[in-house]
């Protein structure tokens, strides 16, 4: 009974992996190798037709954005979360916890009713232009709205929790003992982050990397919403075949595409960290 012990354990992981994971993806994967028929119906027959159409240099355009915006908001979210995240961790005392809830509480709400609050802020008569006018710091509206720094502050904003959490957890577990040991040692502030801090913290940065990259490069809403039509992403298109051509196999195939960048992408980073460690 105790060989079967683990697998117990492991049995309700597994049929959740088979059943909300496995088997979605098998499905895309069966998709992508059909063509649709003028009438919207998967004709007879396997073939890779999508894949070819896929490859078209002329997607090239929404893909590159994607990395970039994504890599670009990622950047970001660990910039401004590992202070954040650091603070709460080490120097927040007793106001931990309500400051954890004030950082968990975006959650709350629904990721589009975020997006469409920063659209009411970067509109042209929002709040953000609005209050610049009255300060008289600006003499005309500035043109924040359907922009790329637009869709690249939307999506840092909505993924700035995926990539401060994962370093607080890192930086909560660190042993005091060895900022008192380094102190002791006579090491400055920066010296103990340099030395200490940052390495032991390293898998929370590459944790929260990965857990914002990942949504962030196949997210349609932002970009949708906050930018203009030079701002499309792949999520875009692959939404535009899914919801608006009907074209589901070939919505698949991008879909599978993305996987494999992606998966190729996290790859790299994660071995780049992990030499650079």
């Amino acid at each position: 009974m105790n060989r079967y012990r683990p697998w117990l354990l492991l049995a309700p992981f597994l049929i959740f992996d088979l059943l909300l994971v496995l088997a979605p993806l098998s499905t895309v994967v069966w998709q992508s190798l059909h063509i649709v028929s003028p009438d919207y119906e998967m004709l007879p027959g396997l073939t890779l037709a999508n894949y070819k159409r896929a490859l078209d240099p002329a997607y090239l355009p929404a893909l590159s954005r994607s990395f970039l915006y994504a890599g670009t908001s990622t950047f970001l979210a660990l910039l401004l979360g590992y202070p954040l995240a650091y603070f709460i961790a080490l120097k927040a005392g007793r106001y931990r916890s309500t400051l954890l809830v004030l950082l968990m509480l975006p959650f709350w709400t629904s990721y589009l009713v975020r997006t469409y609050a920063w659209m009411t802020l970067l509109q042209t008569e929002g709040v953000i232009n609005g209050l610049l006018l009255k300060l008289h710091l600006i003499e005309q509206p500035l043109h924040m709205l359907n922009t790329s720094g637009a869709v690249i502050l939307g999506l840092t904003y909505c993924f700035l929790p995926f990539a401060t959490l994962p370093i607080y957890v890192a930086l909560e577990g660190l042993d005091t003992r060895l900022l008192e040991a380094a102190e002791d040692l006579g090491a400055n502030a920066w010296q103990t982050f340099r030395s200490v801090i940052w390495p032991l913290s390293l898998p929370g940065v590459v944790a929260g990397g990965i857990l914002s990259f990942v949504p962030a490069v196949g997210d349609f809403v932002s970009a949708d919403i906050l930018g203009g039509p030079d701002d499309h992403m792949i999520g875009n298109v692959i939404q535009q075949q899914y919801l608006g051509s009907f074209n589901w196999p070939f919505g698949s195939a991008l879909s599978m595409l993305m996987i494999v960048l992606m998966g190729l992408a996290m790859m790299v980073y994660v071995k780049t960290e992990e030499r650079g460690e």
